[in-house]
């Protein structure tokens, strides 16, 4: 047995891979970030330790996690305080590689139009969407991250009237969700056709407490309820975010994270279901990193993506690891 501490460098340097395909250009649409301090010790140091790993991470794409919200503002602007900083982190890396923010507001505010121009006052031209997540969990002592949106939030009139403000000012709308509430995310898309929708980390398919037992009636209704997602026109799909600890999969406690063989044998299929419905246009590749950094380590990861992608065209791959993101986030 191991003795080496989970998520410890010793932890991860049990598995070493020689990166794959070196050279590809890949925008990495979907991290976090910290100050320190932070909810994770993860900041601009850590983030580049990661994308100067190997691969050839030219861009990324920032996504809203509760950091550095503001204390010297209005509650409801309190988000805000995370895009400055986000921001800031931006211009002062010599890099520039944060490309875009997805940041958070209510949107069932009656005021949104405003909070959004607070949010582009300070983003530094780099504000692309919202993400006020769908997550609401049935269950929230069994799981690491649990989501406490209202419940129906999908279908309140004011909420949907702000995910529209959203399109009309070119802005995407960002869900992160459980896979029971896939058929709430597809009806605010059928509800809401002019805004683009990013189903983040596949619906977020459960696999602990009493989810365990169920992954393959769980899987079964997953696969339906994605192909009905797909036929909204609106939505594009990341693929990633599979290796949190909700979803079940046991690689943050395991004596060494899994190598990129180990990844694709069992989330295989989640990655063909979804490409099969979307197409690679409407696909692009996301690390979640540093939630996913619970399992396994960057270079696995995006080895683990480039090995499933071998069969592609170069244009299919491109879309998904670089283009589609480029496009949505208009980076």
């Amino acid at each position: 047995m191991s003795t080496y501490v989970q998520g410890s460098p010793e932890w991860f340097g049990q598995v070493a891979e020689e990166v794959i395909d070196p050279s590809r250009p890949i925008v990495d649409p979907h991290h976090h970030l910290w100050p320190v301090g932070g909810a994770l010790p993860y900041g601009l140091d850590e983030l580049h330790g990661d994308t100067n790993s190997g691969h050839n991470i030219t861009k990324t794409v920032f996504i809203e996690c509760g950091a550095a919200y503001a204390t010297d503002l209005p509650a409801h602007l309190a988000p805000v305080g995370e895009t400055r900083f986000v921001a800031g982190e931006s211009q002062r890396d010599p890099a520039h590689l944060i490309s875009g923010i997805v940041a958070h507001a209510d949107l069932r505010r009656d005021d949104i139009s405003s909070v959004l121009d607070e949010h582009e006052e300070v983003s530094a031209g780099l504000l692309r969407g919202i993400r006020d997540a769908l997550a609401r969990a049935d269950h929230p002592e069994i799981l690491a991250i649990p989501g406490h949106a209202s419940k129906d939030l999908y279908k309140n009139p004011d909420f949907r009237r702000g995910v529209a403000l959203l399109g009309a000012r070119g802005l995407t709308y960002d869900s992160w969700h459980y896979h029971y509430q896939n058929q709430e995310f597809l009806e605010l898309a059928r509800a809401v056709p002019n805004t683009t929708m990013v189903l983040d980390h596949f619906g977020t398919p459960l696999g602990v407490g009493l989810y365990a037992s169920q992954r393959e009636e769980i899987f079964a209704q997953w696969k339906i309820d994605i192909a009905k997602i797909a036929e909204c026109p609106n939505v594009v799909a990341k693929l990633g975010g599979l290796a949190m600890p909700d979803n079940g999969f046991g690689w943050h406690e395991a004596d060494r994270p899994p190598t990129s063989d180990e990844f694709l044998a069992v989330q295989k299929r989640y990655f063909e279901h979804t490409i099969e419905c979307f197409g690679p246009d409407r696909c692009m590749f996301e690390s979640n990193f540093p939630i996913d950094r619970f399992s396994l380590s960057y270079t696995v990861v995006w080895n683990a993506f480039k090995k499933l992608a071998a069969s592609f065209s170069e244009t299919e791959k491109d879309n998904m690891f670089r283009a589609t993101a480029t496009r949505i986030y208009r980076l």
